[in-house]
């Protein structure tokens, strides 16, 4: 999801907002690794994540936490990634036979084709669209996000003295971590929600996201009851099985990787790795890092 900026550079910095804390990373290594992170924690009722609503109900707050926390990983660059939280932004997977190939024309298409898949007026948000071919069939993945949300987020940035070069969801962020040449579940916790998604072939075929009430306590078996029924809806519907899977946002994976693994039959493994993060990055624990790390290194 692509602001204003003219820019066409990728940024070194990405930035997260989430509902309990702040997170950010540099890239180095041309962009293979995230060098240096830092994270600031927010007060409960900062920051609401939603669809429709206002989300930040204290925008000083968040200003000054994306200020520490950016000047935490340093860098002369002011251009960074901004990552929201997924209950601020629908993401909505649609199936075309064609698009028209004028830009302008297929985000028409792709705009009137939205308008049964959300509440608001599409006319109303911004829509950002990759289309994906899959053997034959033509399938758009579309991120949306009111107008009004979104100008929330930005102007926080621009308040904190940095330009939000690229705005995406933390899902879609998370993904660019992920190697998925094969069916690939990942499953990303966090405080309030439960991100899911499968891919094939590096395309994304399905995309969820779930409540979560009980934050990064939750255990294994309740992580796999609520990550089943995706895992079956995909099985039935293009008839392949789930080889690899991917967890993040969890400070232990044991439990979740052997109930995960007892659901699927596949490979469990940490979504970001000790190759993607440096030794650096202080004291941010490496699960929290999903988002920035995927944005930075994809």
């Amino acid at each position: 999801m692509m602001n204003s900026s003219k820019s066409s550079r990728r940024p070194t910095l990405a930035c997260e907002i989430a509902a309990d804390r702040v997170l950010a990373g540099r890239a180095a290594d041309q962009g293979r690794m995230v060098e240096v992170s830092s994270a600031r924690e927010l007060a409960p009722g900062t920051v609401v994540p939603d669809l429709m609503e206002p989300n930040l109900r204290n925008g000083d707050a968040l200003r000054q936490a994306i200020a520490s926390t950016l000047s935490g990983v340093g860098g002369r660059s002011r251009d960074v990634i901004a990552i929201l939280p997924d209950t601020s932004v629908r993401v909505v997977l649609l199936d075309f036979e064609t698009l028209p190939a004028k830009p302008e024309e297929a985000e028409a298409v792709v705009r009137f084709r939205l308008k049964k898949s959300l509440p608001f007026d599409p006319e109303d948000a911004r829509v950002s669209y990759h289309p994906q071919t899959t053997g034959k069939a033509l399938q758009v993945v579309a991120a949306v996000v009111l107008k009004s949300v979104l100008e929330e987020y930005e102007s926080a940035f621009r308040d904190a003295g940095y330009s939000p070069g690229v705005v995406m969801p933390s899902m879609l962020a998370a993904l660019g971590a992920a190697d998925a040449e094969r069916p690939t579940l990942v499953v990303k916790v966090d405080a309030r929600t439960i991100g899911i998604a499968i891919l094939d072939q590096e395309h994304l075929l399905l995309i969820r996201t779930l409540e979560n009430v009980r934050g990064v306590t939750i255990t294994g078996d309740q992580l796999a009851e609520e990550v089943y029924p995706s895992v079956v809806f995909f099985q039935d519907t293009y008839n392949l099985n789930i080889e690899r899977v991917y967890v993040a946002g969890l400070p232990e994976t044991n439990a979740a990787a052997i109930a995960l693994k007892s659901q699927s039959g596949a490979q469990v493994e940490e979504l970001i790795t000790s190759t993607q993060i440096g030794s650096t990055t202080g004291t941010v624990p490496r699960w929290r890092m999903a988002g920035v790390v995927g944005a930075l290194i994809s």
